[in-house]
């Protein structure tokens, strides 16, 4: 009998599964999945020759819908920046967490301080910046610019609100496991 040795399952086959099975989930209202969504958002991070570490934040930024499901179905968007962030925290660097992290209040902060900004939003994206608090106070807008991770959540916010079209042919996440194997700490 020939014993074959079963190797555990690495947090990258995680994130697979979820992007296969979970990912597949409609997005808000949006005319592409939440997989499809986040793997655009990288792509256009990709696109504009971002460093590997916003490309895989720009991967994993919405990671948080599917891991902190909220105890009100309504409010599932709400929280899932933090969610995401702490999620990722024990196999990336803050390089990689804090613009997943930030990504919301980024959308907040160039809703405050660019006013066409608001423009650029899908409805949905629209609806989650109610709930999520609106645009910034100008003490918000303070302490978003004093993080030193707040330009990249602001290329990544920019990035995702591009990440909606439905006439792209996404690759899979597998595509991105040597970037991810680079970055993971």
């Amino acid at each position: 009998m020939i014993v074959t040795e079963i190797k555990p399952k690495d947090f990258l086959d995680d994130l697979e599964d979820i992007f296969t099975v979970r990912g597949a989930e409609e997005y808000l209202g949006e005319a592409v999945s939440m997989a499809e969504h986040m793997i655009q958002t990288a792509l256009n991070a990709e696109r504009d020759g971002a460093d590997d570490a916003l490309i895989a934040a720009c991967l994993l930024h919405d990671i948080g819908h599917f891991v902190d499901p909220a105890p009100d179905a309504s409010d599932w968007h709400r929280h899932h920046d933090e969610a995401g962030a702490a999620f990722l925290a024990d196999h990336f660097g803050p390089d990689v967490t804090q613009p997943t992290r930030l990504h919301v209040d980024a959308k907040r902060y160039l809703c405050a301080v660019e006013p066409d900004y608001f423009d650029r939003l899908s409805p949905a994206s629209v609806l989650t910046l109610e709930k999520q608090g609106g645009p910034m106070n100008e003490e918000e807008i303070q302490a978003f610019e004093a993080n030193p991770f707040h330009k990249d959540a602001c290329c990544l916010r920019r990035w995702e609100e591009e990440g909606k079209k439905t006439d792209i042919d996404c690759p899979d996440f597998a595509s991105f496991r040597p970037l991810l194997e680079r970055v993971r700490t």
